[in-house]
């Protein structure tokens, strides 16, 4: 029996486009917002487009805050796409007051470059630390759309950044909590891996 991925459904997110890629390559998915489910998935997505602000509050109306620590401290296999990352740390220069999950120390800044922000389009990944879902995507091309970036306190949970203008955080993790800035849903074969590796990751 296949395992069952849950897309965390909190009212915002590319849950279309996620649970598509994770189906292209061969996952048992489902979309919920039931905590009782998400309890008792396998593997847990967290995707995330908009405001942080309006994300944190959502999770909160939704009441998946509990389920969701729960989760990161289960010991199950956890991804964090795009807003799905920054909402791990502490709290973002986007919501100042708003505290977010706070699995990972740091808070989520301003993209500070010359260069037009928001960041949009394809980038390479440099790899810094071990990751379980990007061991085949060194020097591949994601694609990114955000205007901040998660600033760990922790530097060692920085899997990936890439280059614009300034070193920006483009992956962190540690142990069974992964989380990626970019989307892998748009960023085609190197995406796609990376949705395939997470759906065959075992801790």
């Amino acid at each position: 029996m296949s395992e069952k991925i849950v897309i965390i459904d909190y009212g915002m997110g590319n849950l279309h486009s996620v649970n598509k890629a994770l189906k292209y390559v061969g996952a048992e998915v489902e979309v919920t917002s039931e905590a009782t489910k998400i309890a008792k998935a396998d593997k847990v997505i967290l995707p995330g487009v908009g405001a942080f602000g309006d994300c944190m509050l959502n999770l909160e109306k939704y009441g998946l805050v509990p389920v969701i620590k729960e989760t990161l401290a289960s010991g199950k296999p956890f991804l964090g796409i795009c807003l799905g990352l920054q909402l791990l740390f502490e709290g973002s220069e986007e919501a100042p007051g708003i505290q977010g999950l706070g699995f990972f120390k740091g808070q989520v800044e301003k993209i500070k470059t010359d260069l037009k922000v928001p960041h949009m389009g394809w980038n390479s990944l440099v790899l810094k630390n071990p990751s379980p879902l990007l061991a085949k995507s060194a020097d591949g091309y994601v694609y990114f759309v955000h205007s901040f970036h998660a600033v760990p306190e922790d530097k060692a949970i920085i899997t990936a950044v890439c280059n614009y203008g300034i070193e920006v955080t483009a992956a962190v993790g540690r142990a069974n909590v992964q989380a990626v800035q970019f989307h892998p849903e748009k960023s085609s074969k190197v995406g796609l891996g990376i949705l395939q590796d997470f759906k065959e990751w075992q801790l």
